[in-house]
């Protein structure tokens, strides 16, 4: 899951990022209302980590902005205010939570989850159960397993599976992985992608008869049956 973080204090926004890229999320930052709102027009996130002072406007019109234009993920917004009057405003501008600085990062990591789970189910969509062949993935739980043997997988492992799975029987390309799995920023030139797969491969394939993880020379990978 991709997740878009709006703050323009860069010591917050790498903690942020390193955290929960560290948690198996795909992680942009924008550090204006007006680039996050440039951002969610073209790439489809799964959350907006959004703080209220902004330098270029108030994110709570951000948080209006994007809900104007189409915008139906979950909003979580970050503020140093910690009034009523202040998170009534917040909530009422379209976000869906509202978190106080300072705060622990596992309750943000929480109310992310939250946000994501209930997300997920307020849409009809059964997204945090994956199934293949033998192979399940469950995205809450943050557990894999195949043929009934548990798999045991890194973050980043998992977020690539992840990402394989909710792509099942189609090509993906090494440069959708990297935007969905990796962020924007990350080095096309690095083969940070072969290196995982092949970590997947060795888990996921090479124990059982039935290999899943197929590459389609000069077009990318393919997560199937057979």
């Amino acid at each position: 899951m991709r997740i878009l973080v709006v703050e323009d204090q860069k010591k917050m926004s790498g903690f942020l990022k390193k955290g929960l890229s560290e948690a198996g999320y795909s992680v942009d930052v924008a550090e204006t209302g007006e680039t996050a709102e440039a951002l969610l027009s073209e790439i489809d996130y799964s959350l907006v980590l959004l703080d209220v002072m902004l330098p270029d406007q108030n994110g709570l019109d951000t948080a209006k902005h994007l809900r104007r234009d189409g915008y139906k993920g979950p909003i979580l917004m970050l503020t140093a205010l910690s009034g009523t009057s202040a998170k009534v405003a917040g909530l009422d501008s379209g976000a869906d939570d509202y978190l106080t600085k300072p705060f622990e990062f596992e309750e943000l990591l929480a109310r992310v989850r939250a946000l994501l789970r209930r997300n997920a189910l307020g849409s009809g969509q059964e997204q945090s159960n994956l199934k293949i062949a033998d192979l399940e993935l469950n995205v809450l739980t943050r557990t894999a397993t195949r043929g009934g043997t548990a798999i045991n997988l890194t973050a980043k492992e998992f977020a690539l599976l992840e990402y394989l799975m909710r792509n099942a029987n189609r090509v993906v390309t090494r440069t959708q992985i990297l935007e969905n799995v990796w962020d924007i920023h990350f080095d096309n030139n690095s083969n940070v992608i072969d290196v995982y797969i092949n970590m997947l491969r060795k888990k996921l394939d090479a124990p059982f008869p039935v290999k899943l993880i197929h590459t389609v020379i000069g077009a990318g990978y393919t997560l199937k049956e057979g």
